[in-house]
């Protein structure tokens, strides 16, 4: 039952990536995003994904991030210097390198993947929770 829950929650996330940061690109300044974007390269700013419950940001381990990020669904397996906030989501891998604090809902720390600062849970908002149901019926618990 719960993973059934779990395959609901994580089939919500966008899977289509709409921008590409190229591995020998920098851009500096705030990027605001909505849909999925991938980072290759480096970005010296903040990167804030619509909070519409399916943006998603992935880095590369060749990417490289100076400054705040926040998605509801965020991958990365690369550096960050700054605070990071997923609201829904967020899946460390091996290369990741994190300076500064992750606030999370769910996370998924991959061996190697560090965290140079605080791991700190947010629960979800009730406004940003999708209605799921569990289909449990507690008159059959004790059976």
């Amino acid at each position: 039952m719960l993973g059934n829950l779990l395959k609901k929650y994580k089939n919500k996330k966008t899977t289509r990536i709409d921008s590409l940061i190229g591995q020998n690109t920098e851009i500096q300044g705030e990027i605001r995003f909505s849909g999925g974007v991938h980072i290759d390269g480096k970005i010296k700013g903040k990167l804030i994904g619509e909070n519409d419950g399916s943006s998603l940001l992935s880095q590369s381990e060749h990417g490289e991030i100076e400054g705040e990020v926040r998605s509801p669904y965020i991958v990365i397996n690369g550096i960050v210097n700054g605070d990071v906030h997923a609201s829904r989501h967020i899946e460390l891998l091996s290369n990741a390198k994190i300076k500064g604090n992750v606030y999370y809902n769910l996370v998924e720390l991959s061996i190697g993947a560090e965290v140079n600062g605080k791991l700190v849970h947010t629960p979800a908002k009730p406004e940003e929770e999708e209605e799921v149901e569990l289909g449990l019926n507690y008159n059959e618990v004790g059976d």
